[in-house]
């Protein structure tokens, strides 16, 4: 059946030989939820906690900030995961991989604690942060590296607790100490002057010894000896 004609002008554009204006290309770059992770990790280096906003984090992307809930659920949703995406562990390159339970558990916390150096916020996060499967590995593969030592299960948690406190405290205590080579000088000469009263860390020396790697090193091998199988 053939549609009546209208005697109405069609309101189509009649060409002119001209060819139409093509609309401009959005200028928002396209997001995903890994660039948003990439960005708060950034924003995080740069500004710490208190200065990741979601107004901020949309700004770094060249987005509204109605298109990250696209993405992410809210903001603790982004800490969450730039939290996690920072402890990821890929292990030791094959190479050099140890066979010795020690040298795999030091080699995974000395990555550890390296990983939150980079990232000071992350210590700050950790522990009110639901827990994400990069940190969750972290934790399986160390509780299988000792349970495979010979550490017996009713163990094991405090062994995990312990090993967690230490990283947790040796990389929260080197990230906050911003004493200059001069201030800790300077807080040696004090401490001589009071000999008397603090005797034994003037005498080693305690308020100048800045290998904060070796220390972590070292008091590591003091827990691993407590954690060896017993002969």
């Amino acid at each position: 059946m053939t549609a009546k004609r209208s005697g109405a002008r069609s309101k189509r554009p009649q060409r002119t030989g001209v060819s139409p204006p093509v609309p401009e290309a959005r200028s928002e770059p396209s997001l995903s939820r890994e660039r948003i992770v990439a960005t708060a990790v950034e924003l995080l280096d740069a500004q710490g906690v208190d200065g990741l906003t979601m107004r901020r984090l949309a700004d770094r992307l060249g987005s509204g900030v109605m298109s990250l809930y696209w993405h992410v659920d809210n903001k603790e949703d982004v800490f969450d995961l730039a939290l996690d995406s920072v402890l990821e562990y890929r292990g030791p390159p094959q190479m050099v991989e140890s066979r010795d339970w020690r040298g795999k558990v030091v080699h995974m916390l000395e990555d550890w604690r390296a990983g939150m150096l980079r990232h000071p916020w992350s210590a700050s996060l950790l522990p009110r942060r639901a827990l994400g499967p990069n940190i969750l590995s972290r934790l399986e593969l160390l509780s299988r590296t000792l349970s495979g030592a010979g550490v017996a299960d009713a163990d094991l948690n405090a062994a995990i607790w312990s090993l967690w406190n230490y990283v947790m405290g040796a990389t929260i205590t080197r990230a906050s100490f911003g004493l200059s080579d001069e201030d800790r000088a300077a807080a040696q000469q004090r401490l001589t002057r009071l000999i008397e009263h603090y005797p034994t860390i003037e005498r080693s020396r305690l308020l100048l010894d800045n290998d904060w790697d070796g220390a972590f090193r070292k008091g590591l091998d003091f827990l691993l000896d407590g954690l060896a199988p017993r002969q």
